[in-house]
C-alpha cells in the first residue's frame, strides 16, 4: 500500500507539471488562449513566469526527489530560459531582463561543464589504455579508469562518461562480438528483452513521426524539443541493448561484476556473501525493499534464480552515476545451474 501511495504521488506531480506547462503553452500559442488575454497582459505574464520559473522547477525536483540548492538554482535558471522560448517576445518585453538571468546562470554552468570536458579529454588516452588493459567488463573498467585518472570525479564527469559509452555502444559496437567464456553468464538470451526493446524503439519512431508532423505547424519549438528527446530515447534504448549484450555477468577470484546495461551495475565480493537463497518458494515471493534486481524483464512475470544476501550492504551504481546500497541481490541468468555451482565453489574456497 505504501509503494502504491508513493507511485501515485510521484505520478500526480508529473501530471501537475504537464498541466502547468500545457496550460501556459495553450495560453500563448492557441487562438483561444490569445483571445482571452486582457489588453494589458502584464499580470498574466507575471503569473506565467512564476509558473515556468518557480512552480514547474519545484514540481520537477519533487518528482525527481533530488532536493539540494544546486539543483534548485539550475532548474529555476532553466525555467527562466523556458520562459523566453514559450512566451512570445511582444508580451515578455517588460520582463525581458528577468529571462537573461536564466541565460547567464545556464551559460556559467555550460562553461564549467566545458572546462570539465576539457579535463576529461586531456586524460582520455590514458583512460582508454586502462580500459583495454583491463579484463573487466567495459562498464566497470571505464568507470574505474575515470576514478583512477581523475581524482574526486564530479558527478557531471560521470554523466558525460555515461553518455560517451552510450553513444559508443549505440553506433560503434556492432562489428564486435560479445565476450564469452566459462567465467561469463548472460542475462538476456532466454528472455524476450531484445524483442521488447525493438518494439519500444519502433513505437517511439512512429510516435515521433506522427506527433512531430502534427505539432510542427502549431507549436514549432515544442515539436523540436520532443523530436530531440525522442531521438535521444531511441539512441538510449539501442545503446542500452548493446551494453547488455556486451557486458555479461563476469566472475573473478575476488567476486562477480554484474550489470544490466546502463540502468545498474554492481560488484559483489565473495567474502561479503552471507547466504545464498535458491528455494523456489522464497524466490517467487515479493522481494524486500533493499533488494536490487538483475533480471531481464520482458512481457512475462519472471522470478530470480538466486537471491544473494550480503553481510554488509554493497553500493550499486544506477543510471547517471547515482549510487545506492543494497542488502540483497536478485539475479536471473541463462545458465542457472552452472551459475549456482560457480557461486558455491567460490564461497567455499
Amino acid at each position: 500500500m505504501v509503494l502504491k501511495n508513493v507511485f501515485f504521488q510521484r505520478n500526480s506531480l508529473l501530471i501537475l507539471l504537464a498541466l502547468v506547462l500545457a496550460s501556459n503553452i495553450s495560453l500563448y500559442h492557441s487562438t483561444f488562449g490569445v483571445s482571452i488575454l486582457p489588453e494589458n497582459p502584464n499580470g498574466v505574464v507575471v503569473g506565467s513566469i512564476i509558473d515556468l520559473a518557480i512552480i514547474s522547477p519545484l514540481l520537477f525536483i519533487a518528482w525527481r526527489r533530488n532536493w539540494n540548492l544546486k539543483n534548485i538554482i539550475i532548474t529555476i535558471a532553466g525555467g527562466l530560459v523556458l520562459v523566453r522560448f514559450l512566451i512570445p517576445i511582444e508580451y515578455l518585453k517588460p520582463f525581458e531582463a528577468v529571462t537573461w538571468v536564466g541565460f547567464t546562470v545556464e551559460g556559467m554552468i555550460v562553461l564549467f561543464e566545458i572546462s570539465l570536458l576539457i579535463l576529461l579529454v586531456k586524460y582520455l588516452p590514458a583512460i582508454i589504455r586502462s580500459v583495454r588493459d583491463s579484463s573487466l567488463p567495459v562498464l566497470f573498467s571505464f568507470s574505474n579508469a575515470i576514478d583512477k585518472h581523475i581524482k574526486s570525479t564530479p558527478l557531471i564527469i560521470k554523466i558525460i562518461c555515461t553518455e560517451m559509452l552510450l553513444f559508443y555502444y549505440a553506433f560503434l559496437s556492432w562489428k564486435k562480438q560479445p565476450n564469452s567464456n566459462e567465467n561469463t553468464f548472460t542475462l538476456h538470451k532466454n528472455s524476450s528483452l531484445i524483442a521488447m526493446q525493438i518494439m519500444i524503439i519502433h513505437s517511439i519512431v512512429l510516435e515521433t513521426l506522427v506527433i512531430h508532423w502534427w505539432l510542427h505547424e502549431k507549436f514549432f519549438i515544442l515539436s523540436i524539443i520532443l523530436l530531440v528527446l525522442n531521438i535521444y530515447t531511441v539512441i538510449f534504448f539501442i545503446g542500452d541493448l548493446q551494453a547488455i549484450r556486451h557486458n555479461a555477468l563476469q566472475t573473478t577470484k575476488e567476486g562477480m561484476f554484474i550489470s544490466l546495461g546502463f540502468r545498474k551495475r554492481m560488484e559483489v565480493k565473495w567474502s561479503n556473501i552471507e547466504k545464498i537463497i535458491d528455494e523456489p518458494r522464497i524466490l517467487e515471493q515479493k522481494c524486500a525493499k533493499d533488494t536490487i534486481e538483475f533480471i531481464a524483464r520482458d512481457f512475462e512475470l519472471t522470478s530470480p534464480h538466486v537471491i544473494i544476501q550480503l553481510k554488509v550492504p554493497a553500493k550499486a551504481t544506477l543510471f547517471i552515476g547515482k549510487q545506492k546500497a543494497y542488502k540483497f541481490v536478485s539475479i536471473r541468468v541463462d545458465e542457472p545451474n552452472k551459475f549456482l555451482k560457480t557461486i558455491n565453489d567460490n564461497i567455499n574456497k
